[in-house]
């Protein structure tokens, strides 16, 4: 493994860097990142290495994350001696049955595939990093969709201390104030090549991200360990929200139901376990609105739902006429 070289800055540079890249920094923040940069090998002024202060307004949670631009991951990548880049382009999961306002493209995916050099034989082998668009993709909310909590604490000049937690019925929009609407396939791949990064190279960087893995995070001034709990806990609020239904048609003469989105997919799940193909083909192509719908409010449970449809469109539909059954089944059906 290469050696790494550190930046050997003066007192003016080290106060620079605290003026500008770490502006945000406290004292201890601040003493931390130069020594990451250090121990890396890494510039802030060349933007190699960056830091991310989250809830700067709230002492218990605030929180620094170190970003590693992606010049940076390559300077520590190539380091190692056992890094080679990608030899072909990303592969991407698409699908333009799910494109709307937060997923133009319809991606559902991104897969980046790195060469790394087996210590013992000198074989070459490719290390994978996926990176799903529902996971990382951006979403801001206007202002009016947060609640003002009370958090019972006052600033120094007595003024009330309020915490922003977004109402149970928010809806988001893609953020375009970044790259995530122009260039939303090199976006995620940049998310999923900084996973490859971590899998195959975990000792440089464990603890490290890209900054397209915390746009989101971002948005929502959450920390990267707890963007994964907020989204689950946002659902779950949508989830519990009385208002938030689905219009669906069943195979009872076809008749329009409200299902809250909450027990929609479980719903959806059993209808079609108890029905036959045919029915749920029907039922599938008179329901695309409602699973548009659903994708939109649910993307993770619409695309488990959606293999789930088309799974049972591959079953073999039973036989009509009792004789046409197996001989077990006519057995049982003969009593």
């Amino acid at each position: 493994m290469n050696a790494v070289t550190p930046y050997a800055h003066s007192t003016k540079q080290i106060a620079l860097i605290q003026s500008t890249v770490a502006k945000d920094c406290n004292t201890a923040e601040f003493n931390l990142f130069i020594e990451v940069a250090r121990a890396k090998g890494l510039d802030p002024f060349l933007g190699q290495i960056i830091p991310m202060i989250f809830s700067k307004d709230n002492a218990k949670k605030r929180k620094m994350t170190i970003i590693i631009s992606r010049d940076g991951q390559r300077v520590i990548a190539q380091r190692c001696g056992d890094y080679r880049p990608a030899s072909k382009t990303p592969t991407y999961e698409t699908d333009p049955e799910i494109k709307c306002p937060t997923n133009p493209h319809g991606v559902i995916s991104a897969t980046v595939y790195l060469w790394k050099q087996d210590p013992k034989t000198a074989e070459w082998y490719e290390v994978a990093g996926q990176a799903f668009w529902d996971e990382f993709a951006p979403l801001s909310y206007a202002a009016s969709q947060y609640n003002k909590v009370d958090t019972g604490e006052t600033w120094p000049d007595g003024n009330t201390k309020y915490e922003k937690t977004l109402k149970p019925d928010a809806v988001a929009s893609l953020d375009d104030s970044g790259n995530w609407c122009k260039m939303p396939r090199l976006m995620i791949a940049k998310c999923a090549e900084m996973q490859a990064l971590r899998a195959g190279w975990p000792e440089q960087f464990t603890g490290l991200y890209d900054e397209a893995e915390l746009d989101r995070a971002k948005m929502l001034d959450l920390t990267a360990s707890e963007i994964v709990e907020h989204e689950r806990e946002e659902n779950r609020m949508k989830l519990i929200a009385g208002n938030d239904a689905i219009t669906v048609t069943w195979g009872d003469g076809w008749a329009l139901e409200n299902v809250p989105v909450g027990q929609f997919f479980d719903r959806a799940v059993q209808f079609i376990n108890e029905s036959d193909p045919v029915t749920v083909a029907k039922w599938a192509d008179a329901n695309r609105e409602p699973l548009r719908t659903f994708w939109a409010k649910s993307p993770t449970d619409a695309l488990e739902l959606k293999k789930i449809i088309e799974a049972a469109a591959k079953r073999k539909a039973p036989p009509s006429n009792i004789m046409d059954q197996p001989e077990a089944v006519r057995n049982m059906m003969a009593g």
